[in-house]
């Protein structure tokens, strides 16, 4: 499920990646004990992530930290989830990245 990510709609995509400093904003969905994982791609106003995980012990929040990182080439350090640490909407900061570059690397495969 790590295939293309079309972004065949900006106005979406600043909705979801939004610059911050030097970090960017991602909002995103997750989908906790799916049965495959993976960005899926935009849903409403957020990226869809599924993880296998389950939702107890922060187990899906760790797991979402980790497919961003290999995602996105960045370390797990430089990501932080800033709200929603407990609701499958959440609020994530990436640091020391363009809002270009998270759209680069969601667009290529892996």
């Amino acid at each position: 499920m790590n295939g293309h990510l079309p972004c065949s709609e900006p106005e979406r995509v600043e909705a979801v990646i939004q610059k911050k400093g030097n970090s960017i904003i991602l909002h995103v969905l997750v989908q906790p004990k799916a049965s495959e994982e993976g960005v899926i791609g935009f849903h409403g106003q957020a990226l869809k992530v599924k993880v296998t995980a389950p939702p107890s012990g922060g187990k899906a929040n760790q797991r979402l930290i980790e497919i961003l990182a290999e995602r996105l080439n960045v370390t797990k350090s430089q990501i932080e989830i800033i709200r929603g640490r407990t609701s499958r909407r959440k609020v994530v900061r990436i640091e020391h990245i363009s809002p270009s570059q998270v759209r680069n690397k969601l667009e290529r495969s892996p």
